[in-house]
């Protein structure tokens, strides 16, 4: 580790904070119908969706209406996207002529973008063409991106109102973050992704010779398009094989910290919108603070171990001050690289800049837990946020076990219901990553996609059904997805993490919004300091302990003592 190594992970962060605030007060005015810079210029193409779709934008749902609309219009999405894979081979816009793509495949991959996880079982480059990587993959990180925020603003409703029936209108909060939000921000970040020299075209691929003399067939594409709400959709699909480790998607250390920022910064913002749409900004910064220490932290042990290394290396002469550079850009460095680490699975991102196997034990220790604590630091754009909320409901639950006092958050009791959906939806997550990886560990067609034996082939399995699960994305390497059990059963797993979590979620929120907002008290736990945020951090990490500890104790902990003792996999 260095100071300047330091300093650069925290002046990409200071950027995020500084640029989060005012779009999330912008967010809030956007969700909330209020006048905005964009309203004149873009509110007749609003009014006028409203119109084509026969949506009436001041009718509200109730917490059921809200959920079937989004289970609707997700449907409707996965079934565009399958046949546009399924029937690719006929469509225009593919100069490569590539060919279907195969059923369990393509099941796999629509699943994966309409639930905002992006994992691919496929190399971009060689299997999808421009008409599906524009008019399938590129809308679904718009689309399910925003249905992400729209399901943030709807819980946050429900903490804001009093004695209320209703959570909003998704079909308005989805076109309101798509137009005003998402779109412009892409076009931005698309401009400054062409400027660092990411390439946007319509052309198949070039030929290049390289200075041996060979031939080399370099894809090109509308990259930089579908790069910028990538990341700012925490999508983190790659339109190319390596992802954001390709020169083509992630050029240069500037290309490398706009990426970073652009993954951060609506979750962070959505944080902000939630306490400008409370009317309490101290609450929000409550839980950014819980966040950004979890996230540091975790930056923080993955440097530590990369630049630590590997001894078993430095016992054969390599330099101990390079650290472990295996797997990595060296055109980022250990520093930036620990941060994109930390980042994209504390967010459910999945985007990587590095290779996650080449991590020593420790340092791919690190993004496993981070998803396994829920993709709440901060999380993806809007579920990172309600994920969150439900962790704070459960952490106020605790405190009034303690003081025997009923809890309350935000002026809402908080009793037996709210406490069994919260339940519900936090242990969706262990049963789909911890059953799913337990049948593919006796199974010998799903062990024979591994590439390496013991506890490393075990963690390549806990890392494909976390990251599913999750709805991350990213990838521990060296494991074969594109099978048939594993392109099955992680697709159920996407499912179960996006919408068998949300569903107790909503109805968690459409029981809280009927209920009277009471003012604070003497007596009510304040919510809003050090002390909330220490519980909060407690109960983050004790769920997740004593849900994965097990599990990762034969994976990358025990990979670590190995490695210490001379042994690798």
């Amino acid at each position: 580790m260095s100071a300047n190594g330091w300093l650069q992970i925290a002046v990409t962060l200071i950027l995020v904070a500084t640029a989060a605030v005012p779009l999330g007060l912008y967010m809030a005015r956007v969700l909330a119908g209020e006048r905005h810079p964009l309203s004149r210029l873009l509110g007749p193409v609003e009014a006028a969706f409203y119109r084509l779709a026969g949506i009436d934008p001041a009718r509200e749902q109730r917490w059921l209406g809200y959920a079937l609309a989004m289970l609707a219009f997700s449907a409707a999405g996965f079934a565009a996207l399958y046949a546009l894979m399924r029937f690719q081979a006929v469509l225009p816009l593919n100069p490569q002529g590539f060919a279907a793509v195969p059923p369990d495949l393509a099941f796999n991959t629509a699943v994966s973008f309409v639930t905002n996880t992006n994992w691919q079982a496929y190399g971009g480059e060689s299997t999808m063409g421009h008409l599906v990587q524009m008019a399938g993959l590129t809308v679904q990180n718009f689309v399910s991106a925003a249905t992400g925020i729209a399901l943030a603003a709807a819980v946050t409703r429900a903490f804001a109102r009093s004695g209320a029936q209703t959570l909003g209108n998704f079909w308005v909060d989805l076109t309101r973050t798509v137009l005003y939000v998402l779109l412009p921000l892409s076009i931005l970040l698309a401009l400054a992704f062409v400027l660092a020299g990411i390439p946007q075209t319509l052309s198949g691929a070039v030929e290049a010779t390289t200075l041996e003399g060979a031939k080399q067939t370099l894809a090109l594409g509308p990259i930089a398009g579908q790069e910028a709400i990538k990341q700012l959709g925490t999508n983190g699909g790659g339109f190319l094989n390596a992802n954001s480790a390709h020169p083509f998607e992630n050029p240069s250390a500037l290309a490398n910290v706009l990426s970073i920022a652009a993954m951060l910064l609506v979750s962070a913002a959505t944080v902000v919108m939630f306490g400008r749409m409370i009317a309490a900004p101290r609450q929000a910064r409550a839980l950014i603070a819980a966040m950004a220490i979890l996230l540091v932290a975790g930056v923080a042990i993955v440097y530590a171990a990369e630049s630590a290394g590997n001894p078993l290396l430095t016992a054969l002469g390599v330099d101990p001050l390079q650290g472990n550079m295996e797997g990595k850009e060296v055109r980022f460095g250990q520093a930036l690289t620990a941060l994109f680490v930390a980042a994209t699975t504390g967010l459910s991102c999945g985007a990587v800049n590095a290779m996650h196997a080449s991590l020593t034990p420790v340092g791919g220790l690190v993004p496993l837990f981070l998803i396994q604590l829920g993709e709440v630091l901060p999380g993806g754009v809007g579920s990172g946020l309600y994920g969150m909320l439900v962790f704070a409901v459960l952490a106020v639950f605790v405190a009034g076990l303690m003081v025997g006092r009923t809890p309350e958050y935000l002026g809402k009791r908080i009793e037996a219901r709210e406490i069994k959906l919260a339940m519900l939806a936090v242990l969706i997550l262990p049963l789909a990553i911890l059953g799913f990886s337990a049948a593919a560990a006796l199974l010998p067609d799903a062990l024979a996609s591994l590439a390496n034996a013991g506890p490393h082939g075990l963690t390549e399995i806990l890392y494909a059904y976390s990251s599913a699960a999750g709805n991350n994305g990213s990838a521990f390497a060296g494991l074969n997805a594109n099978t048939a059990w594993f392109n099955t059963t992680l697709g159920i797993a996407m499912l179960a993490g996006r919408f068998a979590y949300v569903i107790p979620v909503l109805a968690m929120a459409g029981s809280l919004v009927g209920k009277t907002r009471a003012p604070a008290t003497a007596g009510t736990f304040p919510t809003d300091g050090p002390l909330f945020v220490g519980l909060l951090i407690g109960v983050i990490l004790i769920l997740g302990g004593l849900q994965f500890f097990p599990a990762l104790a034969l994976g990358p902990i025990v990979e670590h003592f190995l490695m210490l003792a001379g042994k690798t996999f």
